[in-house]
């Protein structure tokens, strides 16, 4: 069995972990950790975990965690981590992390976006960036794992068959995001409150939202430079889910014609035919966040919009599974050289 520790156990990330990795076979949880609740019963901070979980609340001691289990998540706020992990907790366990703080290999842009400073900078460059379906293999190597973000995961997905092949004109690239109201925490905050929300649609981090240069950093790798892509990220009085609607320019090929929809289909089927968790959505079909629901699926499609010479691509998925929870699971199954989507084999909820 693999012994996991998770610190943050009580935000909803965490809170997820905790779902998931009890139906989990091959693993057991040693360690509740959170700040807010020591010496609280679990069950209390979630009663939904009544006479499932009957451990209490231990504090987030990193170090003496280390030497307990086999694998740590961290659901933590930004810079938590970095202010604490070492090359000697590495040396004992692997971490799987929530949160930014290795997600960014450049600590001038993490720094700038984050305005936080990176006490461990000496560790970013061993991160792996835990998005299976695209470092699958260099996941199965690391022993620090930087969890990727919710919008970034289903804008990055959504996208990088199309920049991948070269298809589309990344740095044209317009992202607008729309996410259910988990995707900002537990934490009490006035514009989360229900009548705030409800009722209510907004923009917000408008130029300015943090998972912006995770998005160019990993779909640049995916185009072979540096881009610039347009992010709006959205509130939406739901509970879970993230759409993310995408336009871009199609890409002149050398003849000078466009490429066709059969061939921007194509590559979708070429990178996710295999993907157990990605979804190619039949043709004329718009992803929809009911249906990935409580899973770890995500779903895709696209439109060529002809008289514009542009396309436009849709991507749903949970912001608290394959957003966070499940694919930080996803992760440590790569690992452990575990099957990749033990523990994960849930059906999207309906209604």
């Amino acid at each position: 069995m693999i012994k996991a520790g998770i610190i943050g156990a009580t935000g909803y990330a965490g809170a997820e972990l905790v779902r998931i990795l009890l139906g989990h076979k091959e693993t057991e949880i040693k360690w509740y950790g959170s700040r807010s609740y020591v010496d609280q019963s679990y069950a209390s901070v979630y009663q939904n975990m009544f006479e499932l979980v009957e451990d209490t609340c231990l504090d987030d001691n990193l170090e003496e965690l280390a030497r307990q289990v086999d694998v740590i998540f961290t659901a933590t706020p930004q810079g938590y981590l970095s202010g604490i992990l070492t090359g000697e907790i590495l040396s004992q366990t692997k971490v799987v992390d929530l949160s930014a703080d290795y997600r960014i290999k450049d600590v001038k842009t993490y720094e700038k976006w984050y305005k936080l400073e990176h006490k461990s900078p000496q560790l970013i460059e061993e991160a792996v960036y835990g998005l299976c379906e695209i470092n699958r293999e260099k996941v199965k190597q690391a022993r620090l794992i930087a969890n990727p973000g919710c919008y970034t995961t289903c804008s990055i997905l959504t996208a990088y068959p199309l920049v991948r092949e070269g298809f589309i004109d990344p740095d044209t690239l317009i992202i607008d995001a729309k996410s259910g109201t988990s995707g900002a925490g537990r934490g009490a905050k006035v514009g989360n409150l229900f009548c705030e929300v409800n009722e209510n649609i907004k923009a917000y981090g408008v130029t300015t939202h943090r998972h912006t240069p995770e998005i160019e950093e990993q779909l640049g790798y995916a185009a072979g430079k540096e881009i610039t892509v347009s992010f709006t990220p959205h509130l939406v009085p739901m509970n879970r889910g993230i759409l993310a609607t995408e336009y871009a320019s199609l890409a002149k090929k050398p003849d000078g014609s466009y490429p066709s929809a059969e061939e921007l289909r194509a590559a979708y089927h070429k990178y996710y035919d295999q993907e157990k968790f990605v979804r190619v959505l039949k043709e004329g079909v718009c992803p929809e966040t009911k249906w990935v629901e409580g899973s770890n699926y995500v779903d895709v499609n696209f439109v060529v919009e002809e008289r514009t010479h542009r396309v436009i691509m849709m991507g749903t998925l949970d912001n608290l599974v394959k957003g966070a929870a499940g694919q930080a699971v996803q992760n440590m199954n790569l690992l452990f050289g575990l099957p990749e989507a033990e523990g994960l084999e849930l059906v999207p909820m309906f209604p």
